[in-house]
């Protein structure tokens, strides 16, 4: 396949078993774990797990990954199609709420193949970086109960600098409105598990607390909110040798307080941390477990 899946657009060619371009990856998938996880957000993870999938390499890179393992070092097992719909599977038959892709965005289209011939007795979670092309969002449509991407950067400079994106607002700001329109409203079960709708994660960073309020100006300037899911996220841990000086602290609590407020103020419902979840262990051991 020529692959333009990502917003990079690169036209790579990705053949079975070897990638190129910016992912890294080849046309058929790479997984690095898949379980039960409890660490998502309470109404995805509920009392049984959300069943994670990680797909192995990035197209986005960011430089403070907690999920470096896989996303820069590429650390992961090649599995063919049918492994992973019996994964899914498995996942399902250990009592998974969901099925949740994570950093699906350059396996869009094993996603797409597997849903269209497999799907799903649980929602569906495409759990991705927010830099997602609006053309491929629509190749999914109906296929998809629950989004959750992230939204990092208002700014173009700190995205630029920190993801090699300068036009990542630009971006994530139409896929979250395609996001929406696909899936609409939040919904709930009777024991407040998500059954449908979309949460949007935003992980404060250090010294950059007055873009975290632009991004919340825009999604209340876009969204009802109390039709999405704010997930504010104080977890950022500084990577080892990472040497942009403003990223070799955690976030202070005032700069996450400050962001918390702010959504409280314009009425947004969801999700905060505790401060101690700035710690490299809520990072999950990439092992190959599950596959």
């Amino acid at each position: 396949m020529i692959c333009t899946l990502c917003p990079r657009r690169c036209g790579a060619v990705r053949t079975p078993e070897r990638g190129e371009g910016l992912c890294r990856m080849p046309e058929a998938p790479v997984v690095a774990r898949a379980a039960l996880h409890m660490w998502e957000e309470p109404p995805i993870s509920g009392s049984r797990g959300s069943g994670t999938i990680f797909f192995s390499g990035c197209s986005l890179g960011c430089v403070f990954c907690q999920n470096e393992k896989i996303s820069h070092q590429d650390f992961g097992r090649a599995i063919t199609p049918e492994r992973l719909w019996e994964i899914c599977g498995e996942l399902i038959a250990q009592g998974a709420h969901n099925i949740n892709f994570v950093n699906p965005t350059h396996y869009a289209h094993v996603v797409r193949a597997l849903l269209e011939e497999h799907p799903m007795p649980v929602p569906v979670v495409w759990n991705s970086g927010g830099y997602d092309r609006v053309e491929t969002l629509r190749s999914l449509e109906g296929k998809i109960q629950i989004y959750l991407p992230d939204l990092k950067y208002y700014a173009s400079e700190l995205s630029a600098r920190y993801s090699a994106a300068p036009d990542y607002f630009a971006v994530a700001s139409l896929a979250l409105r395609e996001m929406f329109r696909q899936v609409g409203a939040v919904q709930f079960d009777e024991n407040g598990i998500l059954q449908r709708g979309m949460v949007v994660r935003h992980l404060v960073l250090p010294g950059a607390h007055k873009d975290s309020l632009r991004l919340l100006d825009w999604l209340a300037g876009e969204f009802s909110p109390g039709e999405i899911r704010l997930s504010l996220m104080s977890q950022y841990t500084p990577p080892a040798g990472i040497t942009i000086k403003e990223l070799q602290r955690p976030v202070f609590t005032y700069e996450y307080r400050k962001v918390c407020d702010r959504a409280a103020e314009l009425g947004f419902l969801g999700y905060t941390q505790e401060r101690v979840s700035a710690d490299a262990a809520y990072t999950p051991p990439f092992d190959g477990t599950g596959l």
